[in-house]
Parts: C-alpha cells; sequence; structure tokens
C-alpha cells in the first residue's frame, strides 16, 4: 500500500475516490461508538497512512470536541476536506455514515412488524443494551475527560444541573459555564498546539456557512406543532445544539420528537438500543427515527432525517476551521476546552439515569440483564456486536417467560 505522508501544506495528491474507499472501510466496521472512532481514525490517517500528524490530529479532534454536533463524524468530514478538497469531505461523510444509516433504516421497517411478547421482549432488551453501552461511554469518557478534580468537579456540576434541570437549555448553560471554569481552573491542561493542514475553505465561505448554519437554526426554533417541517425543524435543532455528539445527543433527541408525539417512547429507544450493534456514528439514528415518524416517514423520512441531523455540524465546521489555526495557538482557549469536554461526561451520566435506565430497568431481571452486559463490555472486552445479540436475546427470554 502507497502511505501518502502529511503534508503541512495539504497538497498531496489524494482522490475522493481514495478518501471514500477509506472512511467506508471503517463504516462497515467501526464499532464503538465517538471515542473508539477516534481511536480507528488515528490509525488509518496518522499511523497507517500519514495523512496528518500526532499533534495536527489531537489539535482537530479538540475542535470537534468543542463545537456542536457529532464529534466523530466532524474529525472524518476535516480530514476529507483537508486532502482532498469538499469532495473529499463528502466522500469522507458518505463512506463513515451511510452504511450505518441503511441499516438503520431498515430496522425502523422491522421494528413495525414486531407484536406479542416476544418482539416486546426484543425492544426491551435492546432498551437495555442502551444501559450498558451509555455506563460504558460514562465510564470511559470519564477516564480521558476528567481524570483529575478540576474536571471532575465540572463534571459533577454539570450532571447535576441537568438532572434537576433536563433540556436543552440546561444542557447549553452547563457548556457555558463549564467553558468559564475552565478558563479559572484547567490552564495546566492548555498543552501547545499542534500544527495542521490548509483547509480550502476561505475566511469568505466560512462566514456563508456560518450565516446558513444560524438562519437554519433560527427557523428550527419557529413555532410549528406537526408536520414535516416541524420533525426536520426539531431534528435539525438536535444536531445544532448537542455538545459531544453521540449519547450525548439521547436527551436532546428524546425532547424533541418523543414529547410532541412524533415518535413514540418506546419505538425511540428501541431504536437508540439497535443503533448500539451499527458501525459508524450513532447519529445515524436520525435515519431511523425519520423512517418510523408519521411524517415524512419511509425512505424519504429517512434520507432528509439523516441530512438534518448531521447538516449543522459540518455548517459549523466549516465556518470554525479557517479561524481555528489562530485560536488554538492560545492556552486560554484550550483550557476553555478542557472545562466543556469535562462537562460533555457530566451531560452523558445524567443522560444514563434519564431517560436510559428510568426507562429499561424496571426490576430485578432488567439490572441483571444490563449489569451482565456492562460487565462483558468492560471487564470481558466482548464486541458490541455480541453484546447486543445476547442482550437482545435475554429480553425476549424474560418478556416471552413474563407473557
Amino acid at each position: 500500500m502507497t502511505v501518502n505522508h502529511y503534508d503541512p501544506a495539504g497538497k498531496s495528491s489524494i482522490s475522493p475516490l481514495e478518501v471514500l474507499r477509506a472512511f467506508t472501510k471503517l463504516g462497515l466496521t467501526s464499532f464503538g461508538g465517538p471515542v473508539a472512532h477516534l481511536g480507528y481514525f488515528r490509525n488509518a490517517f496518522v499511523v497507517e497512512r500519514g495523512w496528518l500528524d500526532e499533534r495536527a490530529f489531537g489539535d482537530l479532534v479538540a475542535l470537534c470536541q468543542f463545537l456542536p454536533g457529532p464529534a466523530s463524524s466532524q474529525v472524518g468530514f476535516a480530514i476529507g476536506l483537508m486532502r482532498a478538497g469538499y469532495p473529499g469531505a463528502l466522500a469522507a461523510w458518505a463512506g463513515f455514515t451511510l452504511p450505518s444509516a441503511a441499516a438503520m433504516t431498515l430496522v425502523a421497517y422491522g421494528a413495525r412488524a414486531l407484536h406479542g411478547a416476544a418482539g416486546e421482549g426484543l425492544l426491551h432488551g435492546l432498551k437495555l443494551v442502551a444501559v450498558a453501552i451509555v455506563a460504558q461511554a460514562v465510564l470511559g469518557m470519564a477516564r480521558s475527560l476528567a481524570p483529575d478534580k478540576p474536571r471532575a468537579a465540572i463534571a459533577m456540576l454539570a450532571l447535576i444541573l441537568t438532572a434537576f434541570a433536563p433540556g436543552g437549555i440546561s444542557q447549553i448553560g452547563a457548556i457555558l459555564a463549564a467553558g468559564l471554569l475552565g478558563l479559572m481552573f484547567c490552564r495546566q491542561d492548555a498543552e501547545a498546539a499542534g500544527r495542521g493542514g490548509e483547509t480550502p475553505v476561505s475566511r469568505r465561505m466560512a462566514v456563508v456557512f456560518l450565516i446558513a448554519f444560524f438562519a437554519l437554526l433560527t427557523l428550527s426554533l419557529l413555532p410549528a406543532r406537526e408536520g414535516a417541517v416541524a420533525f426536520l425543524g426539531a431534528i435539525y435543532r438536535s444536531g445544532a445544539l448537542v455538545f459531544g455528539g453521540g449519547h450525548v445527543v439521547l436527551p436532546l433527541l428524546r425532547a424533541a420528537v418523543v414529547d410532541p408525539g412524533f415518535v413514540a417512547d418506546s419505538a425511540f429507544l428501541a431504536g437508540y438500543g439497535a443503533a448500539q450493534a451499527m458501525p459508524g456514528p450513532l447519529f445515524t439514528f436520525g435515519a431511523y427515527l425519520g423512517a418510523v415518524a408519521p411524517a415524512p416517514g419511509g425512505l424519504p423520512g429517512a434520507a432528509l432525517a439523516l441530512i438534518a441531523i448531521f447538516l449543522p455540524g459540518m455548517l459549523i465546521l466549516l465556518g470554525a476551521l479557517p479561524f481555528w489555526h489562530a485560536l488554538r495557538a492560545r492556552a486560554r482557549a484550550r483550557a476553555a476546552m478542557a472545562g466543556v469536554n469535562a462537562a460533555v461526561v457530566g451531560l452523558l451520566a445524567s443522560a444514563l439515569y434519564d431517560p436510559v435506565w428510568t426507562s429499561a430497568v424496571l426490576g430485578p431481571a432488567d439490572f441483571a440483564i444490563a449489569a451482565t452486559g456492562f460487565a462483558a463490555l468492560v471487564v470481558w472486552g466482548a464486541p458490541p456486536l455480541a453484546v447486543v445479540v445476547l442482550t437482545a436475546a435475554a429480553g425476549v427470554a424474560v418478556g416471552v417467560a413474563g407473557g
């Protein structure tokens, strides 16, 4: 295999097709959620291909953690952009996203056919999968993003705030407060910035992308109670306001689509459990929601919801990249990011309790199944797909026995 060594000017010859091949392989094999995805990316593009150097990759991850949107997908999108321009960015997104999106759309059609004790048990088993996976994510992210006393305290404050005042506004407040606390207490984590590749996005185009991001966000906030426009606006708004991506989008999406009645709570959590079995980004859960919602529904709904949930994160990334090179050299900005990343741990821990735990663990059998799944992931290192299959099977067994 020919290795394309990292070029600081971003001028190495890499075709969009090569980017598509690399990211499709990852889209088919990258299990384990957003933190694991970053590990796959580092191995594929820093170690194996040399498309980025170590410090540039770390700086890019820091930016995407700080911005709203699906962090791992944003990192992949940016890598494709730096190596093959706008076509490369689209190729990276398509390769990493579409395999999981197609699978989640099929799950949506299958979910409609589930009836009786076995079907209900399967859906409940998938909810229990979410308990084990999110608990694992909380543990893993706490180790890397809140490893010391100041950041652990920030994480706990974010957990307390969002536990007592759940919803998008409290999450945004927690993120802003964490940034300020990071400036005050996380200066020691502001390491020297690395060098990164140039992007083809000019500052003028960056402003255009930012205007598009905020214009669509404003439209999504306008009152609309029903129909496809209201549903897609809710999906876009969730993608635009979530920090940390992946599991952290769960409470925002639930408030956006379950509370107004677009999607039933049981279908929502069952789909979220099924998403844990999929490689690639967890944001493809949006395709499932678009397919099961009454409007748009089906394949058109899956496609439109998939675009709606990813679009805001990509627009704001394109708007931020040209300004990032100067900003990332400042220690104060990096200290604020350390605080924000710690708050993400608290937000995820709050989501683990409500709605994941409260909706799935209804008795001793449920607790035993979820705890076994968690131990299989954390202690024995079982593949997520195997845990999903076994936990879902246990849910069916309990459902049939109780039915």
